[in-house]
């Protein structure tokens, strides 16, 4: 209901909300600073490609503990996409007058986006497995161990479905509540509660995309291990 209300303009038949041009705008901006931190990379690199090469080295060795050096180096692209853009969702939301800006929205805060990044992560995690393992191990792994087989099947086809349900709603829950419970300290505490919340929210919404991509990362390990 509320994302109904948002509605800015409509193309054909497609309503465009304020999320919608909000995430568009977040998806421009990173493809300019990815295009421009790598389209003339140098030996000594530029203030850009510095922050690049942290940023990749960082999550590198983030992935590394969940993945091993192999896979995190393999699949760092896919994670760290992730990453990045839940980060800036989230950041986007501690702007300046963001809460009052005609046409934005926090991204996150939306069920509909969460949920689109619980459907990508759930069909990352199969087609990696299926790509490493191939299809037939990859299916016989959800009818482990065969003793309990009637079982475990049905339990571990159903978790498959509850993992991307459970990073959608647990990603979009905190938002929105963060979100929410700012305006409201907001209109009590006008004067110090915005310095405070804006710092919290500087350390929570960073701890939002770690949440999501260290669990994305854990199912992916356990879609590729062997045993």
């Amino acid at each position: 209901m509320e994302e109904a209300t948002n509605v800015l303009f409509s193309i054909g038949p497609l309503e465009v909300t304020s999320t919608v041009t909000t995430t568009w705008v977040i998806i421009l901006v990173l493809t300019l600073l990815s295009w421009l931190a790598t389209r003339k990379l140098q030996d000594v690199p530029g203030p850009l490609q510095t922050v690049a090469e942290m940023a990749v080295g960082s999550l590198r060795n983030f992935f590394e503990g969940t993945l091993g050096k192999k896979y995190a180096r393999k699949y760092l692209p896919i994670l760290g996409t992730f990453f990045v853009f839940i980060v800036i969702c989230n950041y986007s939301g501690v702007l300046p007058g963001a809460g009052h800006l005609k046409g934005f929205a926090v991204p996150t805060a939306c069920l509909s986006v969460t949920a689109g990044l619980g459907v990508v992560a759930f069909f990352t995690t199969h087609v990696i497995g299926i790509r490493e393992r191939g299809l037939k191990h990859y299916l016989a792994s959800f009818a482990k161990p065969l003793i309990l087989v009637v079982l475990m099947l049905p339990l571990n086809i159903l978790e498959q479905f509850i993992r991307p349900m459970s990073l959608a709603l647990r990603l979009f829950g905190n938002m929105y509540g963060e979100e929410h419970v700012t305006e409201q300290l907001y209109e009590i505490l006008p004067i110090g509660a915005p310095l405070i919340m804006n710092v919290l929210s500087l350390i929570f919404c960073l701890l939002q995309a770690v949440v999501f991509t260290m669990l994305l990362s854990i199912y992916i390990s356990e879609a590729v291990e062997e045993e």
